[in-house]
């Protein structure tokens, strides 16, 4: 029996062929025609991992309104919140298997097919930054090495590139201060990818769960604190409702960016424009997300101080280097696999060039925003 996908991947190929990009038949209609017709445009499924109340979803979006701009209307994408085909974490799946053409989600959402997707967001933190990061995957060779684990070793049927980087993630909500290593001790928390091994070794108990399934579990008890990602995407499903300390600046997951998925059939039949559009919004989304998130992560911060009773900490001294005791752990462990260690050597020697660069340049911003706001960052 004919798998109802394959006729469907068949029927747009011709279409790409012969219809909306323009084959030979309808050339020679088209120079008879006293005048041309318009062209129907492709319409492409695209589904995130997010809620549509979520600010990612948003984001998402900006990457549609630049693709269908750019494509000068010849390109249209379906553009679905998580659940609306497949659950948050299945996207990867359904792009490759073509239920889907295109993706918006993170590599550690299909963390269970290797742990190698950490790597390229939520791995050891060597001292880069997420924009570092991002760096090594487009100059430093973290594209190649992608590539080379969902397509060779995973056998996945997809291309995929890294967007926006994201601001490195809070520790997160807890209902009680937590200074030390031994006030987590024993901890359910959410957490996922890596990350999720990094806090049990710490000493918590890990339940990794998407975005909106946070809250509820919180109120159930099933999980003590948790962390998801950015103030906004925090105060829009109620983090402020079920805890009062929210902690910034962590190790755990200090160097994501997002995910955009192609399916690789889908990918191929287009012209090369149409696939140059479909790449290069990637990069000009990045840069909007970021306006986006700038401005709206702070204020919502802000909001969630004055109007919320949210206290705002920074993660202590002590937890950090916690975690980075924990990452050493863990490193030699993973270390065992040679593709790990292929990656994270390619890591080190990255950020070690160019995080020095980084850091040595870096002013002390914290000076200047002292001087001018004297006693609100409180360090």
């Amino acid at each position: 029996m004919t798998d109802t996908r394959d006729t469907a991947r068949l029927s747009r190929r011709s279409f790409l062929r012969k219809g909306a990009l323009g084959g030979s038949a309808a050339a020679a209609t088209a120079l008879a025609a006293p005048a041309v017709l318009a062209q129907a445009p492709l319409v492409v499924k695209m589904q995130t991992s997010w809620p549509s109340s979520d600010i990612w979803q948003e984001m998402a979006g900006e990457y549609v309104s630049r693709v269908e701009a750019m494509s000068g209307g010849r390109l249209k994408i379906d553009l679905l919140p998580a659940g609306a085909v497949v659950g948050a974490f299945q996207v990867m799946d359904a792009v490759s298997d073509g239920v889907l053409d295109i993706a918006h989600t993170v590599p550690v959402y299909w963390y269970g097919k290797s742990k190698a997707a950490s790597f390229f967001g939520t791995g050891p933190v060597f001292g880069g930054s997420a924009t570092t990061m991002l760096g090594w995957f487009y100059q430093g060779g973290g594209k190649e090495l992608y590539e080379e684990l969902t397509q060779q070793i995973l056998g996945l049927n997809v291309y995929g590139m890294m967007g926006m980087p994201m601001p490195a993630q809070p520790f997160g909500w807890f209902k009680t201060e937590v200074n030390t290593v031994a006030d987590i001790q024993g901890f359910k928390y959410r957490t996922v990818g890596l990350a999720a091994d990094l806090l049990q070794a710490m000493g918590m108990s890990v339940a990794q769960l998407p975005g909106g399934e946070i809250v509820p579990a919180m109120e159930r008890g099933v999980i003590d604190a948790f962390e998801f990602n950015n103030p906004t995407s925090d105060r829009r499903f109620g983090a402020q409702d079920v805890a009062k300390n929210y902690y910034l600046a962590s190790y755990h997951q200090a160097s994501e960016s997002f995910e955009f998925l192609f399916n690789k059939d889908f990918m191929d039949d287009l012209e090369p424009d149409l696939q140059a559009i479909l790449r290069h919004s990637v990069e000009a989304s990045a840069t909007s997300n970021h306006a986006l998130a700038m401005r709206q992560y702070s204020q919502d911060l802000a909001e969630l101080q004055s109007q919320a009773g949210v206290t705002v900490h920074r993660t202590s001294s002590e937890i950090l280097a916690a975690q980075i005791a924990a990452w050493d752990a863990l490193i030699v462990d993973l270390e065992t696999d040679p593709f790990n260690k292929k990656v994270m050597d390619s890591q080190r020697a990255w950020t070690e060039q160019v995080a020095y660069y980084e850091l040595m340049n870096a002013p002390d911003l914290g000076l200047a925003y002292e001087h001018y706001f004297p006693g609100k960052l409180k360090l």
